[in-house]
């Protein structure tokens, strides 16, 4: 997939992780006109709209699965949102009160956590993802939120499309503008938000963009990155210092001293190098490292980032989130829904 185009002015739609991993799946966001200043929880205008309860519902578009303690959370289209008490056997649709597209999920605890997506909205759980209440959304902004992260269960950030930083300090009963805290003139989406150990907080997004916090999210730095196209994710690899970012056409790169250099990690799969684009990853307790994508690319490291290891599922659907089953298995998130597989990625049984 092309990249989009660039210039301020011009109508630019998000270059979401899951835009260009699901593209026939969503649909073109319009240009908007964003507000500066600070913004704050108002009532929510869609107040009482809730998902509907569908049977189909763990068949649908998922784009992020997390833990909540034991308990496998995963949120996607329409305001859906499943929770499994039985590593990813069974799912349960829970009380959602939206119907928009949510991008991303992120437990504090096992009963804290926060989902964000379209509108700009925010929704928040206290009972391990089973309910759920809208802390905050944005309507005029027309563009999404991507990703979110939290310290602890007071302190969070969420990031999104055309520069959006939120902030919280009290569990997101208030949740505030931050965006002027970054460099970024050009308003590039931000894709992403992972801790890295012993070091803070990075951003990834739109043209290689990179920004990162020694101070956990009070100040930014604006970093030159390795690659001009679009990092959809980044992760700490468990290792001082250490993190890998990655994007389009599989361009996957690794750190050892929080982003000031960058190795390239070349993905050779059995007919050649790697090409679909990455969007999703997870570190497992073992300190396995799984990257998915498109094409149904699952991708594992056993030495913190150095090399992987390369699986394409045979029916190619694309992946946009993994986690671990809890059993030893993963858990997948895309096109088709949720699915356990295999540690490989492969389906179970095969």
């Amino acid at each position: 997939m092309s990249e989009p185009v660039m210039g301020m002015g011009r109508c630019r739609p998000p270059a979401l992780r899951t835009f260009a991993l699901l593209a026939t799946a969503l649909s073109l966001l319009g240009c908007a006109v964003l507000s500066a200043p600070v913004l704050a929880a108002d009532a929510p205008a869609t107040e009482g709209v809730y998902a509907v309860a569908s049977a189909m519902a763990v068949k649908s578009l998922m784009l992020d699965v997390v833990h909540a303690g034991p308990r496998l959370v995963a949120v996607g289209d329409r305001g859906h949102i499943l929770y499994s008490d039985d590593q990813g056997t069974t799912w349960t649709q829970a009380k959602v009160p939206t119907r928009q597209l949510l991008t991303a999920v992120y437990f504090a605890d096992d009963k804290h956590g926060w989902a964000v997506g379209h509108d700009a909205q925010i929704l928040a759980s206290e009972d391990g993802g089973a309910t759920w209440t809208k802390q905050f959304e944005d309507l005029k902004r027309e563009s999404p939120l991507l990703d979110v992260w939290f310290k602890d269960v007071n302190s969070g950030f969420a990031v999104g499309a055309y520069g959006s930083l939120m902030a919280t300090t009290d569990g997101g009963k208030h949740w505030d503008d931050v965006s002027a805290r970054l460099d970024n003139a050009d308003q590039f989406h931000l894709n992403a938000i992972g801790a890295v150990k012993d070091a803070g907080l990075f951003i990834v997004g739109e043209q290689g963009s990179m920004f990162r916090s020694a101070d956990w999210g009070q100040t930014w730095e604006k970093l030159q990155g390795p690659y001009e196209g679009s990092l959809f994710g980044v992760i700490g690899t468990g290792q001082p210092n250490t993190l890998l970012a990655y994007g389009l056409r599989a361009n996957l790169y690794r750190s050892t001293d929080f982003g000031s250099t960058w190795q390239q990690v070349a993905l050779k799969a059995a007919r050649g190098a790697l090409e679909f684009g990455l969007s999703g990853a997870t570190l497992l307790d073992d300190g396995t490292i799984v990257i998915v994508g498109n094409g149904g690319s699952v991708i594992r490291s056993n030495d913190h980032g150095e090399t992987f290891s390369i699986f394409n599922r045979p029916d190619r659907i694309s992946v946009s989130g993994v986690t671990a089953a809890g059993n030893g298995n993963l858990i997948l998130a895309g096109q088709g829904g949720v699915r356990a597989t295999s540690p490989t990625g492969a389906d179970l049984g095969k």
